[in-house]
């Protein structure tokens, strides 16, 4: 239990980030009767249990409970599991995923390896006694089989338990059906490796072999009984695993999907719905060219429905490509210097909308969330809402700032939103009749629908956050200042404060967000005596495409953002620019390493948390998006690099104090980057701190690992600034 003397750190730890407790990954029935969803039964539980609740009278009901389920034992997962869960970062326990048939009325999952299902109206579960250990087990449309993986085959088994079989075997230990290969769960969005066909008779599944692709170890030196563990990992430069894609007769019978494997290698995205034929998109390896491409599930041979091609790169958005009901094909597309939504060829949103996720589509409609456009007239500063978009025109659909985003089927939205001033997200169910007009408060906030319940903890702060622009490229930002601080926040009303920068700063991460609880970490770090500067630059989902494009092969212009958005928040805010620093993890991790290696007059300390410091150890679909190929773009790794001599850039004094923290069993930021940037910087005879992580993947769920990492961070910070324990004695606690 949280006690009131716990910390912020112990309790952000312990709550993982204040999300335990909270209702998550909501169906929605297509008949408007239930809604499904997870929750854990309090803010420190991870043992996440299935629900459902009446949209009519907001009874909820528990369908599946782990515990029971596991008669209390403790959950064992496998390897495969593991790094599923590693890929999408996720830290909770129990039920983490599950998936129901057409009707919602039959839910599948896997506990411990173990297969389960759920009858939804009933409310009852129970376990199918298969073959195991179980991995990503989704019903049949019709609710009659479950199909699941298992050893690398690709399984199906009758909803009751009978008649257990493998629809596809590996031929080798290489190859499995079924999954998705690391590069798709890691950079695409696939996590899925099979989907069912609406009429239930036969399957989409995924063959990967990844024979091609480098083996790379992957151990914990505090264990050294502990055999490593023997990882495909697809380098820049390297092979990937070749994967194919085959329909699956539920007899066994198989016919190979073909399309030019050779230009187009990448399967990014599946779609088989009623609509019409499978739909793929197909990824050329520099991702300058995709197809659009409708499967004849008989022949196995496909056609282009529409092709893209882009001179820097083409992005992957959730929820598209689709057939709308009338057999239109459904995308998100950068056109005319904008990110539009597209339906049979013809753009239905403009510069005024950002669109980032496809929701929902339907004959009327289709949902979208997005922010604001470079058109807009107002910024709108971390703000994403939904909108309901169709040839008519654009209406959004939730009105208080914020973050928001929806999940609908049958006359019935689930809104979830997070705002500035409410800590966590807010699950509303609303139905038919509930939207309102931009101007006014939203259905969620107007008093009509449902609340899901959450039992998330109440953070105990309230970030004090000024979202912003800086600079000439009006970098959107947060300014988060110290609770204690006096009220006017201008220069000339209060000493100015030592500076924190706390970026992510590149592709697909946003930190400046309306939203409570994303700026909670920086707040505490605050709360110790700094003023806190978030800043997303270019290369962040931004406002338009080319926000987004400008990092293309030459990463250092985040660095430049941070430094102008950091010069131009001076001018309005008390920062002290003679005691600057900056930590990051990941991308940010790198960013922090580059400030104070490039640009040691601007910032005076950094922590590198999990750093990519030779991008020609990162993985292929994600670096090569950037960077290019490394054997024709050497340069521009070597100038993004830490560990090069561009990247060390020797003539830049003073050396400045960098603290690197790695976890040993990171799979995705293999530790090896952290090892070579110090072997670099003792040659170079820079001063730093290393600080290893044993048993530590790129995520960091363990209690007393995530508390202390915070506190040590605090302390290098003090030192390294030469702050003294007054400054925030007491902060935080």
């Amino acid at each position: 239990m949280t006690t009131e003397s716990d910390s912020f750190p112990r309790r952000h730890a312990r709550t993982q980030r204040f999300t335990l407790g909270a209702p998550r990954s909501f169906t929605v029935a297509p008949d408007g009767s239930r809604v499904v969803f997870l929750r854990s039964a309090s803010g420190t539980d991870r043992a996440n249990a299935l629900w459902v609740l009446d949209p009519v009278d907001a009874g909820e009901r528990v369908a599946a409970d782990p515990r029971a389920l596991l008669g209390g034992a403790s959950e064992d997962l496998s390897p495969q599991e593991r790094a599923r869960r590693e890929r999408s970062r996720e830290g909770g326990a129990g039920i983490v995923a599950y998936a129901t048939d057409d009707a919602v009325e039959l839910a599948s999952f896997a506990l411990s390896g173990r297969l389960f299902t759920a009858e939804l109206r009933a409310g009852t579960a129970r376990e199918l006694p298969v073959a195991g250990p179980v991995i990503d087990p989704r019903p049949s449309p019709d609710g009659r089989l479950v199909a699941y993986v298992a050893g690398g085959s690709l399984r199906v088994v009758g909803a009751e338990g009978e008649d257990d079989r493998a629809l596809a075997e590996p031929e080798s230990e290489s190859v499995s059906y079924g999954l998705a290969e690391f590069i798709a769960a890691e950079e695409m969005g696939r996590s899925r490796g099979f989907w069912w066909a609406p009429e239930s008779d036969r399957l989409l599944v995924a063959r990967v072999d990844d024979a091609p692709v480098e083996r790379w170890w992957i151990s914990d030196p505090a264990q050294p009984k502990r055999d490593p563990h023997h990882v495909p990992y697809p380098a820049a430069g390297t092979a990937n695993a070749e994967v194919r894609l085959f329909v699956l007769g539920l007899d066994g019978v198989r016919t190979e999907v073909r399309w030019d494997r050779a230009r187009y290698p990448y399967l990014a995205r599946v779609h088989w719905s009623a609509a019409g034929a499978p739909l793929l998109l197909v990824q050329a390896r520099d991702q300058r060219s995709q197809l659009f491409l409708a499967v004849d599930t008989d022949s196995g041979a496909t056609r282009m429905v529409h092709a893209d091609e882009d001179p820097i790169w083409l992005d992957l958005f959730p929820g598209v490509p689709c057939w709308s009901p009338s057999g239109h094909l459904v995308r998100i597309a950068d056109e005319g210097g904008a990110r539009v939504l597209s339906v049979g060829g013809r753009p239905l949103t403009g510069a005024q909308l950002h669109v980032r996720a496809v929701l929902d589509v339907t004959a009327e409609d289709v949902l979208v969330a997005a922010s604001a456009g470079e058109a807009a007239e107002h910024p709108e500063t971390g703000e994403v809402h939904v909108y309901r978009v169709n040839e008519l025109g654009v209406e959004r659909l939730s009105g208080e700032p914020g973050v928001h985003s929806a999940v609908r089927a049958g006359g019935v939205t689930v809104l979830v939103s997070a705002t500035p001033d409410r800590p966590g997200s807010q699950a509303r169910v609303l139905r038919e009749g509930g939207r309102r007009d931009r101007g006014a408060q939203t259905a969620a906030g107007a008093g009509s629908g449902v609340t899901i319940r959450s039992f998330a903890e109440d953070p105990g702060l309230s970030p004090r956050v000024f979202l912003t622009e800086g600079g000439a490229r009006r970098i959107p930002c947060a300014v988060v200042m110290p609770t204690d601080y006096p009220g006017d926040v201008s220069p000339a009303s209060a000493p100015p404060l030592p500076v924190l920068l706390d970026p992510y700063g590149g592709p697909h991460g946003p930190r400046v967000l309306a939203a409570h609880n994303a700026h909670l970490t920086s707040q505490w770090f605050a709360d110790q005596g700094f003023a806190v500067v978030v800043a997303d630059g270019r290369g962040t989902p931004g406002r338009s495409p080319g926000w987004e494009k400008a990092i293309h092969q030459d990463f250092t212009v985040a660095l430049d953002d941070q430094i102008e958005a950091l010069q131009d928040l001076a001018k309005r805010y008390p920062l002290d620019l003679s005691r600057v620093a900056i930590r990051g993890w990941s991308f940010g991790g790198w960013l922090a390493g580059l400030a104070v290696l490039r640009r040691p007059d601007v910032f005076h300390a950094g922590i590198a948390g999990a750093p990519v410091t030779d991008w020609r150890l990162y993985d292929t679909h994600y670096t090569e998006r950037y960077l290019g190929d490394p054997a024709t773009a050497a340069r521009t790794y070597a100038e993004s690099s830490l560990v090069t001599d561009e990247g060390l850039s020797s003539p830049a004094e003073p050396h400045r104090p960098l603290m690197i923290v790695h976890g040993l069993a990171d799979d995705n930021v293999v530790v090896a980057h952290a090892l070579r940037l110090s072997s670099a910087l003792l040659a170079a005879g820079r001063p730093h701190e290393v600080l290893p992580l044993s048993g530590v993947t790129h995520m960091t769920p363990q209690e007393q690992v995530a508390e202390n990492l915070l506190l040590l961070q605090v302390d290098f910070l003090k030192r390294s600034l030469g702050l003294s324990w007054s400054t925030a004695a007491g902060r935080g606690a």
